[in-house]
């Protein structure tokens, strides 16, 4: 099945209890993950009860998996890509299975990945046939000298180090096919259309922060476009001591902020809470014509759902149970 996409590469062939947003508890807990889906115009009236129900379950499951890591005494960096190839695997998601097409209708995919203890840091841009991006990014955190590969080379270097690998089609839905179609009728685009990632912070047990995203970009890019996913400092970062963070959005105008590391700066710096931080960063992206949101902890566990769009997928998880929210008034 995959002989093709080798030779294209040059190679050889547990119970939790739930708890209302508003009163979720923001003492310092023994670890935490908190998640997030996508952000956009996510409106009630849009989803069916059934649509959301699948929502709610698939943010659960991804905030069950990375859990079960952190119950174990396992690290903040294990817990967020845990955490998040779930929902790379979900097609509701833009990020793996269900991302959305290029305007070539293929598929190429960005993920990043982050460990507070010594910043060290993976990323992938344009991954086209690599099952989970997020591995792929962890892989290049661990097992090279580098910190990023893009296109054709990063999948070279997941078959190499022995990622699962697929054909691009794999990545196809029906219902992405029809959002492809869409913009290329309407050359017009939604929110909806920007801002499918997904991503994931956590604190363990021993105080250490993580953070990771992914996603398979905008529908109808042009080919080789790169948004901030896969940007260290754009939508990810991780900082022991400071902050982690994961952004989801209009990634040109999240670059040009570099939102993530700015909230952090921000934090570490100006002594900014993690809602101010964050409120900063989405402004300045507001200022230029761009929306999304981010989630962001500080080091002490304490964490913030910002954004300046209709609604955003997210989640929390600690021990003392988790909650799931999507609309703006949750």
């Amino acid at each position: 099945m995959f002989r093709s996409v080798l030779a294209s590469l040059g190679l050889a062939a547990a119970l939790i209890t739930p708890v209302s947003a508003q009163e979720a508890p923001t003492e310092t807990s023994e670890w935490r993950l908190v998640i997030h889906g996508g952000a956009g115009v996510i409106l009630r009236e849009n989803l069916s009860e059934e649509q959301e129900a699948a929502y709610r379950a698939g943010l659960e499951v991804a905030l069950e998996r990375g859990a079960a890591v952190l119950r174990e005494g396992g690290s903040a960096v294990d817990a967020v890509q845990a955490a998040v190839i779930p929902m790379e695997n979900n097609p509701l998601f833009n990020a793996g299975f269900g991302a959305v097409f290029t305007a070539a209708a293929e598929h190429e995919l960005d993920a990043s990945i982050m460990d507070g203890r010594d910043r060290n840091a993976g990323s992938v841009a344009g991954v086209r046939y690599t099952k989970n991006p997020i591995l792929a990014a962890r892989a290049v955190m661990d097992q090279s000298e580098h910190v990023m590969f893009a296109g054709k080379g990063a999948d070279a270097f997941a078959a190499q180090v022995g990622l699962e690998l697929v054909n691009n089609d794999f990545f196809d839905t029906d219902r992405r096919r029809r959002s492809l179609e869409k913009v290329l009728k309407s050359r017009e685009r939604t929110d909806a259309d920007r801002h499918g990632t997904v991503g994931a912070i956590a604190v363990d047990a021993e105080g250490n922060l993580a953070a990771a995203t992914t996603t398979g970009g905008m529908t109808a890019k042009a080919a080789g476009r790169v948004g901030d996913t896969p940007l260290i400092g754009a939508a990810t970062y991780a900082q022991n001591g400071v902050c982690a963070v994961s952004s989801t959005g209009h990634g040109e105008y999240f670059i040009r902020v570099a939102v993530a590391k700015t909230i952090c700066a921000e934090m570490e710096l100006a002594g900014a809470s993690a809602k101010d931080a964050a409120q900063s960063a989405l402004d300045q992206v507001a200022e230029l014509g761009g929306d999304g949101g981010v989630i962001v902890m500080d080091a002490d566990g304490h964490y913030e759902y910002v954004f300046n769009s209709a609604g955003m997928y997210r989640g929390m998880i600690d021990p003392n149970g988790f909650e799931t929210a999507i609309f703006e008034a949750e």
